[in-house]
Parts: structure tokens; C-alpha cells; sequence
């Protein structure tokens, strides 16, 4: 099977390219590693077919020209035909805001497009893949930030989401407090307590439209703001772990740490030795 793998350094809190990749799979090929992602990655198919099927969907039959995407959580399934097998290439995303911008597209939905080589979501989704392949500097970082953002306006633009939108109160009081967390998450005194004084609602009901909207409570919300900066600290700078703890809004390195630990799977000390190390 001829593959192309890389791992990407570009960075964003609000939506992280972490990978591309492309296969040119033999007949009756499956992805034979964890079917249940910790990302999102969207496919899209070049040449030949396959079948792709997820959790709770009924299994489809793609062809060159489609997309489908491995929803994050979400157990799936996708084989190559056993007499044109598929080619396809992939980018893999995380960050606070994908599931924002792919709720608003039907691929969220449906988990796949169909014929989708004409529309300018293609255009830019391969533009975004050709860039991410170049050598990383100033301008092409610049220019796969503007593309992903492009790629995802095209999508929920030329596929969006039927559903009616929600432009009720629920809605906006939620991206008040999206808005709240993120410029203020640095501040030792930003918590949620403060952000549903700060906006006038209820603990409860703000825990049930962060989970119906973003799939995660508040507060791991802005756990996951919070570590996130941290991991570039740690990554690009030689500050003492206690002005991390600090510029991330935690009052103690023994408080955050733990916080840290709980978030990654290693101490503040430990990831920056092995992030160093690779």
C-alpha cells in the first residue's frame, strides 16, 4: 500500500491541525488501529470506492469525489472495495472550535458528502492539504490558517446544517460565555461561579448548553483553555513551571500540576523533558 503520513507542528487553541495523510489502499483494505477517535478527521476520496459506516448510521457506499469524516468519539468503520479500491488523502483537527464549526455543516450529520469535486469546500480543503505538505515557515503557517478557516466557511455554506438555527437566548447567552472564558481564562479569579454572575444564569443551565452544544461541561472547557496555553508555555519558552501555573490562572504550581497531570497523563516537568527529547 502506497501511504504518506506527517505529523503537523502548527498550532491554534481554537482549531489544531494535529496530521495528514494519504493511502492508495490494496483491495479490501480497513484501518486496523483504534476505531474510536480522540480528533476529527476528514477524508476525502480520489480515485476508486469503499464503504464507510459510524455509530448509529447505516453503512454507505463512497466513490471518488466523496468525503466522510471520523466524527472524535465516534466508532467507525471504513473498508476499501475489493475491485477499485480507494485512494484517499485525510487531515486530522482538534481544537475548541471544530465541533462548533462542524455542527453547522450536514457532514456533521450525515458524516459524509457526496460529489463534492466542484464545490469550493474541495477547493480549499486541497488547498489546505497542499499547504499543510510544504516545509512550515511564517507565510505558509499564515496562509494553512486562512485556509482552514476558508475550508470550513465552504462547508457549512455550501452544506449547511438545515436545521433551523437557534438564535434564541440559549444561544447567545452561550457565546457570551465562550467569550467570558477566553479572555479571562488567565485571571486566577475566572471561574464558573464568576461567569454565571457575570452573565446572569443558572450553574445548571449553563452545564446544559455547553453539553448540547460543545459536548463538554464548562468547566472542562476552561480546563482545556487553560492546559492548552500551558502546553505552548512549556513548549516554547524555559519560564519555571510556577509562571506557567500562574499565567494560565491557577494560584499554585501544586494546584495546577494536578491540574495538568489529570488533563495530559504527565506532569508539567515531565511532558516539556519528553517534548523536548523528540
Amino acid at each position: 500500500m502506497d501511504s504518506e503520513y506527517k505529523s503537523i507542528s502548527w498550532k491554534s487553541l481554537e482549531s489544531n491541525i494535529l496530521f495528514i495523510g494519504q493511502d492508495d489502499c490494496p483491495p479490501n483494505y480497513f484501518y486496523r488501529g483504534n476505531n474510536v477517535r480522540q480528533n476529527y478527521v476528514i477524508h476525502y476520496v480520489q480515485e476508486g470506492k469503499g464503504i464507510f459506516s459510524s455509530a448509529n448510521h447505516n453503512t454507505v457506499s463512497l466513490q471518488a469525489g466523496d468525503v466522510f469524516i471520523l466524527p472524535k468519539g465516534v466508532p467507525c468503520f471504513y473498508q476499501a472495495d475489493g475491485e477499485d479500491p480507494w485512494k484517499y488523502f485525510w487531515i486530522g483537527f482538534s481544537g475548541t472550535k471544530i465541533n462548533t464549526m462542524l455542527k453547522g455543516s450536514i457532514l456533521a450529520k450525515k458524516r459524509y458528502l457526496r460529489q463534492v469535486q466542484q464545490s469550493s469546500f474541495y477547493t480549499s480543503l486541497r488547498k489546505l492539504y497542499d499547504a499543510l505538505r510544504a516545509p512550515s515557515s511564517l507565510p505558509n503557517d499564515i496562509l494553512v490558517e486562512s485556509l482552514t478557516y476558508q475550508m470550513f466557511y465552504n462547508l457549512v455554506t455550501e452544506y449547511p446544517n438545515k436545521r433551523e438555527k437557534d438564535s434564541s437566548e440559549a444561544n447567545k447567552q452561550m457565546q457570551l460565555a465562550i467569550y467570558y472564558l477566553q479572555e479571562n481564562y488567565r485571571n486566577s479569579d475566572c471561574t464558573i461561579t464568576s461567569l454565571c454572575h457575570h452573565i446572569n444564569i443558572s450553574r445548571s443551565y449553563l452545564y446544559t448548553i455547553f453539553k448540547r452544544e460543545m459536548n463538554l461541561s464548562p468547566q472542562k472547557y476552561l480546563s482545556q483553555l487553560r492546559m492548552e496555553d500551558a502546553k505552548q508555555l512549556l513548549l516554547n519558552s524555559n519560564n519555571p513551571i510556577q509562571d506557567i501555573a500562574h499565567r494560565v490562572g491557577y494560584k499554585d504550581e501544586f494546584t495546577f500540576s494536578k491540574a495538568f497531570k489529570r488533563y495530559d497523563g504527565f506532569s508539567p516537568q515531565i511532558f516539556r523533558k519528553n517534548i523536548r527529547k523528540n
